[in-house]
């Protein structure tokens, strides 16, 4: 079994910033046909220069909103009419908000289920419909016809009360991931999650800078004492998607530096 993705063609959402983006450029470079998604099509725009001077794969991009029916039919036909098939889907797309978990008013819990759960939840069930429909037109009546891979995080197996509406949303996505597992291996579509902790991104960057303390209670909180660049994540996304590992269904890796082994409840949010 070989770890290849070349040739492939994957959709990535949430692909303007952060790990999605790192997943989508390192799937490029390993010669996999990517379609980046995310809202920020602006940013998205911006990239496409260092993508598709690249030599490896071909990169498209489409901006929308997910939340929308239309936008994942709409980015489904982008895709199709760009590369023919789909082979991957990597839902990347989430957002992480602090959140009182007393507050009656506060609706960020059913706002985080709709962001980092159900837009993934029907893009699934969406592309996957489409890969049976391919496999099937292509008589491949045997072998793995397909890969999706949630993102997801270890505030699902975490207690911190001001990542409430996070951690549920991360516990639904991974419940999710196994269900999905089970209802599509008849079908020889594989379902996995990558699950990890803190990562140095934009939006971690911007809160060590404004408190540099951050960085040291990570670091303190994490066995391997240091922080996870996005490319570490993308990798293990890589070997997810890849036929290599295509006997694993329904599983959640963890790449957290050993964090949840030793994680206490008043450890940095981030």
């Amino acid at each position: 079994m070989s770890f290849s993705i070349a040739g492939k063609t994957a959709i990535v959402t949430g692909a303007a910033h952060g790990v999605g983006f790192a997943v989508a450029r390192h799937f490029i470079e390993a010669g996999a046909n990517v379609m980046l998604c995310d809202m920020d099509e602006e940013t998205l725009a911006d990239e496409m220069g260092d993508l598709t001077d690249n030599d490896g794969g071909s990169a498209r991009y489409f901006g929308g909103d997910l939340r929308e029916k239309l936008t994942i039919a709409n980015l489904l036909s982008a895709t199709l009419d760009a590369f023919d098939r789909i082979d991957i889907l990597v839902n990347a797309s989430r957002q992480m908000v602090l959140s009182d978990p007393l507050d009656p008013e506060d609706t960020t819990v059913s706002e985080l289920l709709e962001q980092n759960l159900m837009t993934s939840l029907r893009l699934t069930q969406n592309v996957t419909r489409r890969m049976i429909k391919q496999a099937k037109a292509e008589e491949r009546n045997e072998g793995p016809i397909g890969s999706i891979i949630n993102l997801s995080s270890i505030a699902a197996r975490r207690t911190q009360p001001n990542l409430l509406a996070y951690s549920i949303s991360s516990a639904a996505a991974d419940q999710a991931t196994r269900s999905l597992a089970v209802a599509l291996a008849p079908h020889r579509i594989r379902v996995n999650a990558v699950a990890f902790g803190s990562v140095m991104s934009a939006s971690l960057r911007g809160a060590i800078k404004a408190d540099a303390d951050i960085r040291d209670e990570i670091i303190d909180a994490t066995p391997l004492n240091r922080i996870a660049g996005a490319s570490e994540i993308a990798e293990a996304v890589q070997f997810l998607a890849a036929d290599g590992s295509g006997f694993m269904t329904g599983q959640i890796l963890t790449i957290d530096g050993g964090r949840t082994l030793v994680d206490v409840v008043d450890s940095p949010a981030h």
